[in-house]
C-alpha cells in the first residue's frame, strides 16, 4: 500500500479505528473521517506514530457537501473504507422513526455518500481505487431485533455490487467484508450479557467472537493490489456463520 491514500470513514474507535491502523501498517497514508474530534486525532497521532501520513477530518458521513469538499481537498484518493456504522436492536413491532432515520442515515445514505465523493474524486483523477464497504454477516441472513439493521447491511450488499459493475470501466473496484459479532465498543452493551454471548458463540463453527484485527485484515486485503481482479465480492468473516 506504499504511496497510496486511504479515506476511513468511522475512524474513531472499533472496526474503523482498526482499518486505519491496519492500511498505515501496510504503508497508506490515511485520512480518518470521524464525528468525535478527540478520537479521529487520536488515530492519527497513531497513524503518524508508523511513520505515515495523517489528516484528521471531524465529519458527519451524512454530509454531503462536507464529504465532497474534504474528497476534493486531497491531492489524491487511491482507497475508501467506509466503516462508519450504527446498531440499535429493538423488537420490529417496536421500532420507531426516530431509530429507523437514525440507521438509514449512518449505515445506508453515509456509504451512499462518502462512495460518491471519493468515487467523483478517483474518476476525476483517471488513476482506479478501491472501495470497501464494511457491510455484516447481517447483510447475508435475518435475525430478530435487527430489521433495520439487516436491511440496512443489504442495502449495503446491493450498493456493492452495483458500484462494482458501473465504476469497472474506471478501474474502481468495490467489494465488501461482512463480519460476524465483533469486539467493539458498539458492541461491547450487548456482549456484556453472558447468556447473548453464548448464543453467539454457539452460533459460529469456529467458535469465538471476531475481533478488529480479523476484520482490518480482510480491509486490507481488498484494497491492496493482491486483490485486483476482485470486485462485487462480499468476504465474510462470519467464522462460519452464514456457512450453516
Amino acid at each position: 500500500m506504499n504511496g497510496r491514500v486511504a479515506v476511513v470513514t468511522g475512524a474513531g474507535r472499533g472496526i474503523g479505528r482498526g482499518c486505519a491502523i491496519a492500511l498505515a501498517e501496510a504503508g497508506a497514508d490515511v485520512v480518518a473521517i470521524a464525528r468525535t474530534r478527540h478520537e479521529v486525532e487520536d488515530v492519527a497521532e497513531q497513524v503518524e506514530a508508523l511513520g505515515r501520513h495523517a489528516r484528521a477530518v471531524v465529519c458527519d458521513v451524512a454530509n454531503a457537501r462536507r464529504l465532497d469538499r474534504v474528497m476534493r481537498s486531497l491531492d489524491r484518493v487511491d482507497v475508501l473504507v467506509n466503516a462508519a456504522g450504527t446498531n440499535l436492536p429493538a423488537p420490529f413491532l417496536d421500532v420507531d422513526e426516530a431509530a429507523l432515520d437514525a440507521l438509514l442515515a449512518v449505515n445506508v445514505k453515509g456509504t451512499f455518500l462518502a462512495t460518491q465523493a471519493a468515487a467523483r474524486r478517483m474518476v476525476d483523477a483517471g488513476n482506479g481505487g478501491a472501495i470497501v464497504n464494511l457491510s455484516s454477516q447481517m447483510g447475508h441472513v435475518g435475525a430478530p431485533r435487527r430489521s433495520v439493521y439487516c436491511a440496512t447491511k443489504h442495502a449495503v450488499e446491493g450498493l456493492t455490487k452495483s458500484l462494482a459493475v458501473e465504476l469497472a470501466p474506471h478501474g474502481i473496484r468495490v467489494n465488501a467484508v461482512a463480519p460476524t459479532f465483533v469486539e467493539t465498543p458498539l458492541t461491547a452493551p450487548f456482549l456484556a450479557d453472558d447468556a447473548f454471548r453464548a448464543e453467539v458463540v454457539e452460533r459460529i463453527p469456529l467458535g469465538r467472537i471476531g475481533t478488529v484485527a480479523d476484520v482490518a485484515g480482510a480491509v486490507v486485503f481488498l484494497a491492496s493490489p493482491a486483490a485486483s481482479l476482485i470486485t462485487g465480492a462480499s468476504l465474510r468473516v462470519d467464522g462460519g456463520w452464514t456457512a450453516q
